[in-house]
Order: structure tokens, then sequence, then C-alpha cells
């Protein structure tokens, strides 16, 4: 089994060790949340004995555009995909892995003292692998409407990854576990279905795969167009729109999916059994897929994998 505390990272243009990893306590990552990040997954297929790094390249490109939004002026300067590429490798290489992870690769502005401020400041890089785990109940998860709002996106850019944005996320999930669910939904200032704490929502209803639109506040997650895609080649209809909070109650299926969460079902929201409390056979189907996907047993989306050598 992995252990994280005896890994090697990557952390300001050098290979250390987990633990010389670290950042100042007067840095503007700790004190404002000044960072932007992606997780992306590497997946080991026992049978192949080979393990398949997911889309990589939009992981990238997901990094850039959040700093591009954020103003983190020198990372595309500094980091082509190539060396990015290059970099999570050699980390996948060094840790030997041979297991599901996730790589959390991070863009922070490496000041200290500097206040608020961004502009101008020094980027730096960082990057570290963890076993994949169970962010939620894979077999089915339990949650409820936050109390909370989604920040908007005029307050702080839901399209970007930012790492102090999640203080909103860290409430909802909070809320939620105290009054005994698993996660939580979100709704953005509209009342508009956003997403849960880390994941993006579909529901489903007449056969159809419906989703938030990009401008509910949602963070244009990587899985989430993966399944859309996915969806496209199983000819299941799918439709990008607002939807209520009602819709939830009367959809036949619901689940969240992201790098972490993969394809999580939902089973009930606010206490209330969706359809008939079970996994639903779209969420099922689109599932599997996407698990073969990953572990490189599909061919029809082997342009998404990078293999380690």
């Amino acid at each position: 089994m992995f252990e994280v505390d005896k890994s090697t990272v990557y952390f300001r243009d050098n290979f250390v060790g987990f633990n010389q990893a670290n950042l100042s306590i007067a840095s503007s990552p700790v004190l404002y949340g000044l960072s932007i990040y992606t997780v992306l997954g590497a997946n080991w297929n026992e049978e192949k004995q080979k393990l398949y790094l997911f889309r990589p390249k939009d992981h990238y490109e997901r990094l850039v555009k959040s700093a591009r939004i954020m103003d983190f002026h020198s990372f595309a300067e500094d980091w082509t995909f190539e060396k990015f590429q290059n970099t999570i490798l050699e980390l996948i290489r060094l840790n030997r892995v041979q297991e599901n992870v996730l790589i959390r690769a991070t863009v922070f502005i490496d000041e200290l003292f500097a206040g608020t401020k961004i502009h101008g400041l020094k980027n730096s890089f960082s990057a570290y692998v963890y076993p994949l785990g169970e962010i939620l109940p894979r077999s089915g998860t339990h949650v409820c409407v936050s109390s909370w709002r989604r920040t908007p996106d005029n307050s702080i850019p839901s399209r970007a990854k930012v790492n102090g944005s999640y203080a909103n996320s860290s409430l909802m999930k909070n809320e939620a576990i105290i009054n005994g669910y698993d996660d939580a939904i979100s709704l953005d200032e509209h009342g508009h279905v956003c997403e849960g704490t880390v994941a993006n929502l579909f529901i489903v209803r007449g056969g159809v795969l419906i989703t938030p639109d990009p401008a509910t506040d949602i963070l244009e997650g990587i899985t989430r167009d993966t399944i859309l895609k996915i969806a496209k080649s199983l000819n299941i209809p799918t439709i990008e729109r607002p939807i209520g909070r009602s819709e939830l109650y009367i959809a036949d299926e619901i689940f969240m999916c992201g790098s972490s969460a993969l394809v999580t079902p939902v089973l009930s929201v606010d206490k209330r059994r969706i359809n008939t409390g079970s996994i639903g056979p779209i969420t099922v189907q689109l599932d599997a897929k996407y698990r073969e996907i990953l572990k490189g047993n599909d061919p029809e989306f082997s342009n998404w994998l990078t293999i380690p050598q």
C-alpha cells in the first residue's frame, strides 16, 4: 500500500521527501488561500500490469485557465504541457506506483508577507501522489441541499480551482455531516442546483441525462466532460440547463462525479428517496464504461490515456 508520508513529491523545482515540502505560516497560500490546483487520476490495471494516467493535457490546460483567471502570470510561461506531463510521470516512477492513485498538482503564490496581492508575484509548482480511497460511499450516498449558497462566479471564480474557495465547500460538508448526511448539494444565488462539495452533479429524467450548465456557478469538471462524451457514445441524450431544487426530488436517477468521487450514485436528497432508492440503469451504464476507460480497456477513448514508462 502506498504511504503518502514516505513518498517523494515535487516542490519548488525539486523532487524531495514528503516531509520536506513545507510552506511558511506567513506565505500567501496559508494566509489567503492563493493557490490553484487540479487532481488527476492514475489507474492500475492488474491484468495488464500497467498504469494509465487520465487526461493529463486537459488537467494541464485547466491549471493554465485557472492561472489566467487568477492572474498567476508566470505559470504558463514557465510550464509547458511537456514539462508538466514529464514531471508527473517522473513523480509516478519515483514512487513506483502500482495501484489506483490521485496526483494533486498545485500552483501557488510563493511569497512571504505579500498581503492580498497577486499580480507580478512569484509562482511555484508542487505535486504529490496519494491513494484513491473513497471520498463518498460508492454504493450510494445520501445528501442534503445545503443552507450555504455556492460562492458566485463574480465573487470567487467558479471556473478556477482556487484553494481558498473551498472554505465554502467545507462549510457545506460540515453542515451535512453534522446532520447525518454524506455530502451536500449547493444552490446558486438564484436557487438553481450547482454541484456537490467536491463533485459535479447529473440527474436523469425520462431517459435524458441533465446537468447544470456552466453559467450556474459550477466548476467545468473534467470528469463532467468525460461523462457527457461517454453518454454521447452510448446514444444517451444529454442537456446542460438550469436545474431547480424540487427537480432533485422527482429525478429518476442522480449521481455525482469527479476525479476523486468517480461516479457516485445519490440514493436520497433531504431524506427523500430518489425513485426506488436504488442505483439507476443509466448511472450503472455510464459508471461501467468510465471504469473500463480508466483501466485502458476501452479502445474508443484510448487517446485520453498516457502510460508511464
